[in-house]
């Protein structure tokens, strides 16, 4: 029976701080949405792993960060125009909420400060500099970081993953966003499932399947108003194929809680998960988290890895 990963690249303002243009509906809404996303999880008690950035752990800064070996700018937004913006910087209160839930979620990480692994300007010492503190702020917090979801998908320094203590990342999906990948996997009936796999560095990939908001704007008016929301379509598509599989196939859905921009978007999800809820009652369809994955994949690599020395003495 395959199972069913739901992760969320949880940022606040960290998501956009390097941008020139600012989707300024998205920005507003990272509250709202990490709010709205938390309370849909709790009604219908399902777990899911939130890759939180580490700055938003802290409940004050100086805007400077000098010991941090990022170029310099890099905190510029910060220290200037979100001077006075707490609410984009600073988020304890909503990771509060999140550890304090009665579901048991995944504390992820998503980065220190959301800098793009894959650049060629990110170097060995700035990723470490990133996990690193990462690692401080969550042990302040009591807590233990085992996964990690790469800013905007852009993986890099797999390396200093591995020396930093992880065990996962969310690695790319096979499958394309927007129209492309609807026609893909509902018209030439594409497969949604992943397979996590153990890389060079002893890390578990556990790609991603589906981005839940890649089918927006006039496409997604034109099709809701003749038919219904295509990635509500995909989403039941791939819950049920997990639930119909008999190997280790996983659907994994991604999102921002700053995609849940108005009710419409609060709808979407929430009939996602209530389908999810549905299915796992009626099935053996399990819900996991990275870590699970990483867990029991890594567990099964180590087994199979003993047998084949086993097998040469």
């Amino acid at each position: 029976m395959g199972s069913v990963v739901i992760s969320l690249d949880a940022e606040l303002g960290w998501g956009f701080h390097d941008l020139a243009q600012l989707p300024t509906d998205r920005v507003e809404s990272g509250r709202r949405g990490w709010s709205q996303m938390l309370s849909i999880l709790e009604h219908y008690d399902v777990r899911a792993t939130w890759a939180v950035v580490g700055h938003l752990m802290l409940e004050s800064c100086d805007g400077k960060h000098a010991d941090h070996p990022t170029p310099d700018g890099w905190f510029g937004r910060e220290r200037t125009i979100w001077a006075d913006r707490p609410g984009l910087r600073f988020g304890p209160d909503l990771v509060g909420r999140l550890l304090d839930s009665e579901v048991d979620h995944e504390l992820a990480s998503h980065s220190f400060s959301h800098v793009l692994f894959g650049d060629s300007e990110t170097t060995p010492e700035i990723a470490r500099a990133e996990l690193e503190r990462c690692h401080e702020i969550a042990d302040d917090w009591g807590c233990s970081l085992e996964s990690l979801v790469y800013p905007r998908n852009d993986v890099g320094h797999r390396d200093v993953l591995a020396e930093q203590g992880f065990r996962s990342y969310r690695g790319n999906s096979p499958t394309p966003d927007g129209v492309r990948g609807f026609v893909e996997t509902t018209v030439r009936n594409r497969s949604l499932l992943v397979e996590p796999t153990v890389d060079e560095y002893g890390l578990v990939d556990v790609p991603a399947s589906l981005f839940l908001f890649g089918f927006e704007g006039t496409a997604r008016t034109v099709a809701e108003s003749v038919w219904k929301d295509p990635m509500v379509v995909q989403a039941r598509r791939g819950i049920d194929q997990a639930a119909a599989d008999d190997g280790d196939g996983i659907f994994h859905m991604w999102l921002h809680p700053n995609n849940l921009v108005t009710e419409r978007d609060d709808e979407r999800m929430r009939s996602i998960v209530k389908y999810l809820d549905r299915k796992r009652t009626e099935t053996d369809l399990s819900v996991e988290t990275m870590a699970d994955v990483a867990a029991r994949v890594g567990a099964d690599s180590s087994v199979e890895a003993t047998d084949s020395v086993v097998g040469e003495i």
